[in-house]
């Protein structure tokens, strides 16, 4: 199988005159592209980087990241990128686990790493004007370009991404050149992408999201189009001005595009695919895109940082909540919960825990250097995903949740999208996040947070939910109206947040 390296270098010579990457006034076509990659390469190479090292990335959605990013693939470096919000703390924590050689920063990660002193032990590179032993990025663009570029294989680590970390420390997720090859070409068919494809590259690169986007708008001669932080008048610009010819977004950043103040005038008739993942996306929003865009294709596609394609679903509205079935290189089963082994199967229509053959050839081989959390999720060839589901009589896959987000009330097991989806039909509900709270009676009591678009109250509400068809015994009890949902910076509700009552009331 070719490498990453090897798979770029195919696309410049394929068609090296396209445009590959656009960034404000920053134009390069594939052959231009090259050069600057081959570069850095080769400055990369002068610091001592060699075969295998860490590079901790701290950067927005630039040019220079998407650069990095192909560069390491050639060198044999592993391109550990976090979150640009990340604390120091957090950045002290990833640059010791991964025993990171060089860090690379813009202004957006500037003062957490210098408030990480395991980076004043290594070779820091910046996008902006360096102070004291700060490296310049333009200056390693200055190497000469070697006549031996490629240094990798495709069974050379890539990229390290870092999960969440919301249930306690963040764990590395490894990935080899051909476990991402073989991730991207797997998005690009079930996303039915053409050759000369344009993104909006708004899915930031140190999550699976961004990475994917990259990686297959390059293998089709794609068009990358950069935009280091979400603005919905900025991406309707954007979308207009650039041909955006396809979407793949969470749900939090449509809704926000729908609701963007220019929306109904913004020229959208590029767009003609639609995909999202990251989370659930509300019935009422898949309708209010399918109108809006009216796309071709609208794909709801469900994955991980370990296994990037468990289940994808190309006709996202038929089967609202649907995610399909198995992807391309996956095989995906639901189990009871509290089963230890792939074999106790859940019923059809039983909830119970996805699982995903860990043969897939786009799932990683274990966490990085935490051998407790592999015992956990890795039991008899089989990934635990620690979500939620069930599959339907037609043997689609339905995701409801986390299973830590399992609601237990009256010894009745709730999940809480189920319900978010009847509420998100409502007109006046904006966005609407359900957890369990602690019940003195029932164990847990169901609660509706609730973000208004218009004027409505719990009575309203409960008497919505009593008319939908959802079972008593799931109706919220209470209803909390809230100015925001909190959310993880990739769209991901933060029920923990909810239930610790970090929210700010909107009485």
């Amino acid at each position: 199988m070719l490498d990453l390296g090897r798979s770029f270098l195919s696309s410049v010579e394929r068609n090296p005159h396209s445009t590959a990457i656009v960034d404000g006034n920053v134009r390069l076509s594939y052959e231009n592209w090259m050069s600057r990659i081959s570069a850095l390469a080769d400055g990369l190479a002068s610091l001592g980087l060699t075969h295998g090292d860490h590079v901790l990335v701290v950067m927005q959605n630039r040019w220079q990241m998407a650069t990095l990013h192909w560069a390491c693939q050639f060198v044999g470096l592993i391109v550990t990128p976090v979150n640009w919000r990340s604390k120091p703390e957090e950045i002290q924590y990833c640059a010791l686990d991964a025993q990171a050689r060089a860090v690379v920063y813009d202004e957006s990660g500037a003062e957490a790493v210098a408030n990480s002193p395991a980076c004043y032990e290594i070779p820091r590179i910046v996008t902006f004007a360096p102070i004291g032993n700060e490296i310049a990025f333009d200056e390693l663009l200055n190497a000469h370009t070697s006549e031996g570029l490629l240094h990798a294989s495709a069974d050379d680590w890539s990229i390290m991404l870092y999960t969440s970390g919301t249930t306690g420390r963040p764990k590395g997720v490894p990935r080899r050149h051909r476990a991402e090859r073989a991730a991207a070409i797997a998005h690009i068919a079930q996303n039915q992408y053409a050759f000369g494809e344009r993104t909006l590259g708004v899915m930031p690169l140190y999550h699976t999201m961004g990475v994917r986007s990259l990686l297959s708008m390059a293998l089709v001669n794609g068009c990358f189009v950069c935009m280091p932080r979400f603005d919905a008048t900025e991406a309707l610009t954007l979308i207009a001005r650039e041909k955006i010819s396809h979407l793949y977004l969470v749900p939090t950043l449509y809704h926000d595009l729908l609701a963007a103040e220019g929306f109904r005038d913004a020229n959208i008739s590029s767009v003609r695919r639609l995909g999202f993942a990251g989370a659930s996306m509300p019935e009422s929003l898949l309708r209010r895109l399918d109108d809006a865009f009216r796309p071709d294709l609208f794909v709801n596609h469900y994955g991980s940082s370990e296994i990037f394609t468990f289940s994808f679903d190309q006709a996202a509205t038929e089967k609202p909540g649907s995610a399909g079935r198995a992807g391309l290189n996956s095989r995906i089963r639901v189990v009871a919960l509290g089963a230890t082994h792939p074999d106790e199967l859940a019923a059809p229509g039983e909830e119970g825990q996805i699982i995903a053959d860990i043969k897939s050839d786009e799932a990683f081989e274990g966490y990085w250097k935490r051998s407790e959390a592999d015992a956990r999720a890795l039991k008899h060839g089989w990934y635990f995903t620690g979500d939620m589901g069930h599959f339907d009589e037609d043997g689609n896959l339905f995701v409801t949740g986390r299973v830590d987000d399992m609601i237990i009330s009256g010894g009745e097991n709730i999940s809480p999208v189920e319900i978010e989806s009847v509420l998100s039909l409502h007109q006046a509900v904006d966005e609407v996040a359900v957890a369990g709270l602690a019940d003195d009676r029932w164990g847990q009591k169901v609660v509706a947070f609730i973000k208004r678009q218009s004027t409505v109250d719990a009575e309203v509400l409960d008497l919505f939910c009593r008319s939908s068809g959802l079972l008593n015994f799931k109706r919220p009890r209470e209803y909390v109206f809230v100015r925001e949902i909190p959310k993880s910076p990739v769209g991901k509700i933060l029920r923990r947040k909810l239930v610790a009552g970090e929210y700010e009331r909107d009485d």
